[in-house]
């Protein structure tokens, strides 16, 4: 009974060898029988369960169908083997490789990145906070009384909520507060991060942008310190000596509050299409800080005087790069990604 069961097993695993047609399969074959749980190998495991008897008759039988499988499989393989196309099948060894594609940074990234390497070798600190903000940080904290015609300098996306009122923050100033509530006076800090305003894109607007904010507060800080690090971060950014004017302006938060340009960086000041003739650009606004926002962050009033100051990110990298369309930044056009 076992020896035609041997036999059998035989039979069909030299019909599969013969038939198969690559050497994973035939590699398959060789496991189904011959592997550690192969159906002959379980006979011959079995083996020593039986009588001398029987063991002498099915023994032999069992190791001889072992080795006609194995030669079966050898030969086949060898077949297999004559049967490939080598040239096709062939590598040229000389050909250059095939490159890998790696991704790389965003030009508004790499800006930011420029801008803060700059500032902490000055002794800044870089803070973040929420993109969601409450309406107490977003305006009333930063001197923006209910019903003021200030709030509606920024358009606002409002979030919904039932207990209260949240919006996608329209400028990095609220970390201004989170940060001072949490830290004592001297200090100096950077917020970079994104914003969002309800208006609509053109070439020089959008609704998502990146701004930069930069505060400064201790015993006696005053404009002229202002002026010094505006001038100095602005000289190492574009590499090159650049020149600061102050013009008057209005802010909640600040007081006094200008705005500040730098003289072109395209014509070095002395006129051009890029400034429309007058030698300066526009970059953002700053002030000194309004002793009503250090009231809220916990500070004694009239104790310490500071600065802040502010621009957006799409905006220098656009005159870093000579870009004309703001729109271009967040398009996702690989043509306008892949040259930076």
């Amino acid at each position: 009974m076992l020896k035609q069961k041997i036999e059998g097993i035989k039979s069909e695993s030299l019909e599969k060898i013969k038939k198969s047609a690559s050497e994973r399969e035939l590699y398959d074959i060789k496991v189904k029988y011959l592997g550690r749980n192969g159906s002959l190998t379980k006979i011959l495991k079995n083996l020593k369960n039986l009588s001398p008897e029987k063991r002498r008759v099915a023994g032999p039988v069992a190791n001889q169908v072992r080795r006609d499988i194995k030669e079966a499989c050898q030969n086949k393989k060898k077949e297999l083997a004559e049967q490939v196309d080598w040239e096709k099948e062939k590598i040229d060894v000389t050909l250059p490789g095939r490159k890998t594609e790696t991704g790389h940074l965003h030009p508004i990234t790499l800006v930011q990145r420029d801008i803060e390497k700059i500032f902490t070798s000055m002794g800044f600190k870089i803070a973040d906070g929420p993109e969601i903000e409450s309406d107490w940080y977003n305006f009333t904290a930063l001197n923006f009384p209910q019903d003021h015609p200030a709030r509606d300098m920024q358009d606002t996306f409002w979030v919904k909520n039932n207990k209260e009122k949240f919006v996608l923050r329209t400028h990095t100033s609220p970390v201004q507060v989170r940060f001072m509530k949490e830290n004592k006076p001297p200090l100096k800090v950077i917020i970079p991060g994104r914003v969002f305003r309800n208006e609509a894109t053109d070439a020089t607007h959008e609704h998502t942008l990146h701004q930069f904010e930069a505060l400064v507060v201790g015993d006696d800080v005053s404009v002229g310190h202002f002026k010094y690090i505006v001038q100095e971060f602005f000289t190492q950014f574009f590499s090159k000596e650049t020149k600061i004017r102050l013009r008057p302006c209005y802010f909640p938060f600040t007081e006094p509050s200008f705005e500040f340009d730098i003289n072109c960086t395209v014509c070095n000041g002395k006129g051009c299409p890029s400034c429309k003739g007058g030698g300066w650009l526009e970059i953002g606004g700053a002030g000194m800080v309004s002793q009503n926002v250090f009231a809220v962050a916990g500070y004694p009033k009239n104790k310490y005087q500071g600065f802040a100051w502010g621009f957006g990110l799409e905006r220098l990298a656009m005159m870093k790069y000579k870009i004309n369309d703001i729109r271009l930044f967040h398009g996702g056009d690989l043509r306008f990604i892949q040259q930076f």
